[in-house]
């Protein structure tokens, strides 16, 4: 595991970090950072890959209804920004998540771009319809708690991850890529807290089958930075990075925390979402997803790579800000709003 940043100091120049053993200088918003950061291996030419979720898990609990047409157009802004993953919606029913009816529409209508799309699918139906659609990249969800698999999905623990092994054994033999969630893998909002080392034995149990990548989602917000860090570790060590990723709500104010926990466990794979749009409607107190322009900047001043081009973000935003007739925004919004103007 690396080192902790001694400190961080923002100044007009940029931002400084810890002390120096070399430099580096990159480009955010068109003005130059000074990056000066104290490691055991350099970090400088690492990429963090970031799933953009704001099309789906940032609208699917808005109480405002996008057309298809208005998600089309969010997606292609998305796609502009340079993230390298885009979920693009859900293969749901409609009267259980009327946000997200069309995405089959919506799989028809994607803007070309350089971008790997995807979409959730809640059990082996919407598994057939988001293949039948043309996507070949789906989230599958499963809960660490038997209530929060019965008021999400309507099984309890065990059918839920019978039914996403099913899924995963025939994704492998069909050539899709399956992203499974654990969500709630550090509080449930219905049993509470989750023991850690019930979710090491389900994670266990998960990568038997062998996922493209498996995410811990922390669901309603509630982790704070030393839980991920001892958990992120201890899966890292064990399966290496390539197959491990998180994805944090901000509830507590914790969520840019705990991405720099994992981060500093070795974890390279993030969802966010732009502006920090986001919610459970099956989780009551699942707040918005971690922002994605706060995740860029944490990222990228500490060196890190992830190929997005903020203020095409920022634009982004705006535009979901305009659609959903309310003004969205990460933590440092503002600040990056002024540098990139």
């Amino acid at each position: 595991m690396r080192d902790p940043i001694d400190f961080v100091q923002i100044g007009r120049i940029g931002v400084r970090i810890g002390a120096s053993m070399g430099s580096t200088t990159l480009l955010v918003c068109g003005r130059s950072w000074i990056i000066l950061a104290r490691r055991r291996e350099s970090i400088m030419s690492e990429r963090v890959i970031i799933k953009e979720v704001a099309a789906r898990d940032g609208l699917q609990a808005q109480p405002k209804h996008l057309t298809v047409e208005q998600r089309i157009a969010l997606l292609g802004a998305l796609a502009q920004t340079g993230v390298p993953e885009l979920e693009i919606g859900s293969f749901v029913s409609p009267k259980a998540v009327p946000q997200m009816a069309g995405t089959d529409e919506i799989a028809a209508n994607l803007p070309p771009a350089s971008v790997a799309y995807s979409a959730l699918v809640p059990n082996m139906k919407g598994y057939e319809l988001a293949v039948r659609a043309g996507i070949t990249s789906h989230a599958i969800a499963l809960a660490a708690t038997e209530q929060m698999n019965q008021n999400n999905i309507r099984k309890g623990l065990e059918d839920t991850f019978v039914m996403g092994e099913e899924i995963l054994d025939r994704a492998a033999a069909e050539g899709v890529a399956i992203h499974v969630y654990l969500a709630t893998a550090f509080e449930c909002p219905y049993e509470g807290a989750v023991a850690e080392a019930l979710v090491l034995e389900q994670v266990e149990r998960l990568m038997q089958h062998q996922p493209a990548r498996l995410v811990i989602a922390d669901t309603i917000g509630a982790a704070n930075p030393a839980a991920v860090q001892s958990m992120m570790t201890q899966l890292v060590d064990r399966y290496g990075p390539d197959h491990l990723g998180c994805h944090f709500h901000d509830t507590r104010a914790m969520g840019l925390a705990n991405v720099y926990a994992a981060l500093l466990a070795g974890v390279r794979q993030f969802d966010s979402s732009a502006g920090g749009l986001g919610g459970c409607p099956f989780a009551p107190g699942a707040k918005g997803n971690v922002a994605t322009e706060d995740v860029v900047m944490l990222c990228e001043s500490m060196g890190y790579e992830t190929g997005v081009d903020m203020p095409k973000l920022l634009d982004a935003v705006a535009l979901l800000s305009e659609m959903i007739g309310a003004p969205q925004g990460g933590r440092a919004h503002t600040w990056l709003a002024k540098q990139c103007a």
